[in-house]
């Protein structure tokens, strides 16, 4: 087979695969039915159709924050927002550092000053302005990396978040903080503060 038409072979099916997507049950249903005339229905009650992770995952993929929103977390709207703020504050200083830096070392190149003559105005070397230019773009490029990781682990987040909410918890789960005393060989007796699971 071409390798042409094995691209086109595996284009038509990933969007056959796209078309047809596989549905899952979200609620259980469960009938019992007797020749008596009686009929028991038992429903469980799913919270799988109110937090749908898909759901949640495509509201954080269009606009951060909204699939937090979506889960009823809206504690973690601020910290999704934050980030965001911090993250781009970073990246437009970073920036401004790196067009004022690299204006200094087109007047030093076009002055035609050798690389340990100074700047006039800053009084810094050409090779030191070559090194502030390359530091500031490194760490905006940086920046920029953070800016979509941040974005990959909001979107995470609401996806799990929404994977959660059909999570059982034991009941019988206890987490306590107890003092504790012990008593060993080498170190002798010592008191400390524990934190116990008991489940």
């Amino acid at each position: 087979m071409r390798p042409q038409k094995m691209k086109k072979a595996i284009l038509v099916s990933l969007v056959i695969l796209a078309v047809f997507q596989v549905q899952a049950q979200d609620s259980l249903h469960i009938e019992r039915n007797t020749d008596i005339g009686t009929v028991d229905t038992i429903a469980i009650k799913s919270h799988a159709k109110r937090y749908s992770p898909r759901k949640a995952l495509l509201y954080a993929a269009i606009l951060p924050g909204l699939g937090q929103a979506y889960n009823k977390k809206y504690w973690k709207l601020p910290l999704v927002y934050g980030g965001f703020y911090a993250i781009g504050y970073y990246i437009n200083e970073y920036n401004n550092l790196y067009t004022e830096y690299k204006g200094y070392l087109y007047d030093n190149l076009e002055a035609g000053l050798g690389e340990n003559e100074r700047h006039p105005e800053i009084l810094f070397t050409t090779t030191q302005i070559r090194t502030a230019v390359d530091k500031t773009r490194r760490e905006r490029d940086l920046m920029i990396i953070l800016l979509g990781g941040m974005y990959l682990l909001q979107m995470v987040d609401a996806h799990v978040d929404a994977h959660l909410k059909e999570f059982d918890l034991n009941p019988n789960l206890q987490v306590s903080i107890e003092p504790s005393l012990q008593q060993d060989v080498w170190t002798g007796r010592t008191t400390g503060v524990s934190l116990v699971f008991r489940f």
